[in-house]
C-alpha cells in the first residue's frame, strides 16, 4: 500500500464531516464486506498511527501488526480483528481531534462507526455475553434495584469486598471499578411534586423558549436522584419552566455500544413519538448526562436519518451548560452568584468534546467570581461498561491515569466532571478524591 502511505500526509483540513450509518442495508452485516472494510480501515491506522494514546483499540492493533510475520495488515489474522473492535468504546475521540483522512476525505475513514458496525455483526451473530445484556440493560436493572428492600441488598453487595469478589465469580465484573449507588426514591418520583408551576415568569430569546423538558436519564433517575434536582433548581433560579415526560426510556447509548441495533430502534420509538409532542408544543429538551445528549443530537439522526421525528427532537436538544450559555448570550443568565467555587479540576468527558459545543462547563463555572477551572482533556476509560468488566477493568484504570494524575497534581478544591461515572472512575484511580458535579457546584455557587 505504498501509495498510501506516500499520500497519507496530505490528510484533509476541512471539518470532519459523519455519514449516515447504512445498518438497514442487507450488506452492513455481510461478512465479507466488513473484513474487507477493516482490513482498508486498519491499514490507514497502522500507517498513520496517530490515535496511539487514545483507546486501547490502537495499541492493540498496532501490536498485532508489528508482532505479524510480515510486519504489514496482511498477515494478521483475521480472528484478531475483534480484539480490535472489543476495546473501542464509541468515544468518537479519533474521528473528532485525531484522524486526518475522515470525511470529506477520499479515504472516508470514520473508526468508530466501523467498530459499530463490527459490534452490531458480532451482536447479530450471538457473540454478546448474558453479562453484556444485562449490564447494557439500564432501564431494567434500575428498576428492579430502584425497589426499596432490593436496592439495600444490591447497594451492600456493591459496597462490600465479599460482595463484589462474588459479583467477579459470577458474573465477571471487575471487583475494583466504582459502582454507583441505587436509589429507591428516583429522580423522576423527586421532581414531580416540584414542576411546572414553580416558576411563574419566562422569558425567549433568539434561541431557546425557557420552557425544558427535563430527560432525567437512567442514571439520573436511578443512580443520581440528587443531580437532577440540582439541575431542575438551577434552572428554576434562572426563570425557566420545567417539566417530565409521562414515561421514560434509556437513550439506547448502552445497547448501541453493545451493537444491538434493533433495541436502540425498539428505545428510539418508544421515546421519540412524547418527545416530539413536548417539541411541537414549543419545548426545549435538556439531560444532564453527555452520552444520553449525544444519543439525540447525534447518533439517532445518523441512525435514522430520513425520520423527520428524530431530527425535530435532535434539533431541540440541549446539554444542560449548552443551554445556560445560550442564556447568558441573551442576556438571560442569573449571574446573582453567592459564593466563591474556588479552583477546580474539570475532567471533559469524550461524549461532551465530541458534540462541537465548546467548553460551556468551563465558561459558565469561570463566571463565578474567585473561580478558576483547570480543564482535563484526558479520558476517563470507564465508557458506562467498558471499565465494569473483568475483562478491561485494569486497562480501564490505565487509561484514566493520565487524568487522575492531572486530578493530583492540580490540587484543587472541587474534582467535576459532567459524566459522574467518569469522575468517580478517575477519582478512585487518583486516590478517591471526592467529586461534584458542575450542576451541583453551578447551584452552590447560587447559592439555593
Amino acid at each position: 500500500m505504498d501509495s498510501t502511505k506516500t499520500k497519507q500526509r496530505e490528510g484533509s483540513l476541512e471539518a470532519p464531516t459523519r455519514q449516515p450509518i447504512s445498518w438497514q442495508d442487507p450488506d452492513y452485516f455481510n461478512s465479507e464486506s466488513l473484513e474487507a472494510e477493516l482490513e482498508r480501515v486498519f491499514d490507514i491506522c497502522h500507517g498513520c498511527r496517530r490515535c496511539f494514546n487514545l483507546c486501547h483499540s490502537f495499541p492493540t492493533l498496532f501490536d498485532l501488526v508489528d508482532e505479524s510475520e510480515t510486519g504489514e495488515i496482511d498477515s494478521v489474522p483475521k480472528e484478531a480483528y475483534w480484539d480490535v473492535v472489543e476495546h473501542c468504546y464509541l468515544c468518537d475521540m479519533c474521528f473528532m481531534t485525531k484522524c486526518p483522512y475522515v470525511p470529506p476525505h477520499e479515504w472516508n475513514v470514520d473508526f468508530p462507526h466501523l467498530m459499530l458496525r463490527a459490534k452490531a455483526k458480532a451482536f447479530q451473530d450471538g457473540g454478546a455475553s448474558r453479562r453484556d445484556k444485562f449490564l447494557s440493560s439500564t432501564d431494567k436493572v434500575g428498576r428492579l434495584a430502584g425497589i426499596p428492600v432490593i436496592s439495600q441488598t444490591v447497594n451492600a453487595i456493591n459496597q462490600s469486598k465479599i460482595g463484589r469478589q462474588a459479583l467477579k465469580k459470577f458474573m465477571g465484573v471487575d471487583a475494583d471499578t466504582p459502582i454507583p449507588k441505587y436509589h429507591h426514591n428516583s429522580g423522576r418520583h423527586r421532581l414531580r411534586k416540584n414542576l411546572d408551576n414553580c416558576v411563574t415568569k419566562t422569558s425567549k430569546d433568539n434561541v431557546t423558549t425557557s420552557k425544558v423538558l427535563l430527560f432525567t436519564t437512567c442514571y439520573g433517575n436511578w443512580n443520581c436522584p440528587e443531580l437532577v434536582e440540582d439541575l431542575n433548581e438551577v434552572f428554576q433560579h434562572n426563570n425557566i419552566l420545567t417539566t417530565l415526560m409521562k414515561k421514560e426510556r434509556c437513550c439506547g447509548m448502552p445497547k448501541l455500544e453493545l451493537g444491538d441495533l434493533k433495541a436502540v430502534e425498539r428505545l428510539k420509538d418508544e421515546n421519540i413519538i412524547e418527545l416530539l409532542s413536548w417539541v411541537e408544543k414549543g419545548w426545549d429538551v435538556v439531560a444532564p448526562i453527555p452520552s444520553c445528549v449525544l444519543m439525540f443530537k447525534q447518533e439517532l439522526p445518523l441512525l435514522f436519518p430520513y425520520d423527520n421525528q428524530v431530527a425535530a427532537v435532535a434539533k431541540a436538544f440541549y446539554d444542560p451548560f449548552e443551554y445556560l450559555m445560550l442564556r447568558h448570550k441573551s442576556g438571560k443568565l442569573a449571574t446573582n452568584f453567592q459564593n466563591s467555587l474556588g479552583k477546580v479540576s474539570y475532567q471533559v468527558p469524550c461524549h461532551l468534546r465530541v458534540q462541537n459545543i465548546g467548553l460551556k462547563t468551563r465558561d459558565l463555572l469561570e463566571l463565578v467570581p474567585g473561580t478558576q477551572v483547570d480543564v482535563i482533556e484526558r479520558c476517563s476509560g470507564h465508557d458506562g461498561t467498558y471499565a465494569v468488566k473483568e475483562d478491561y477493568g485494569d486497562i480501564a484504570r490505565k487509561i484514566a491515569r493520565p487524568a487522575a494524575r492531572q486530578v493530583n497534581q492540580g490540587e484543587a478544591e472541587h474534582f467535576s466532571s459532567d459524566c459522574p461515572m467518569a469522575a468517580e472512575h478517575i477519582a478512585s484511580v487518583a486516590g478517591n478524591v471526592a467529586t461534584i458535579h458542575p450542576i451541583q457546584l453551578l447551584r452552590q455557587a447560587y447559592g439555593i
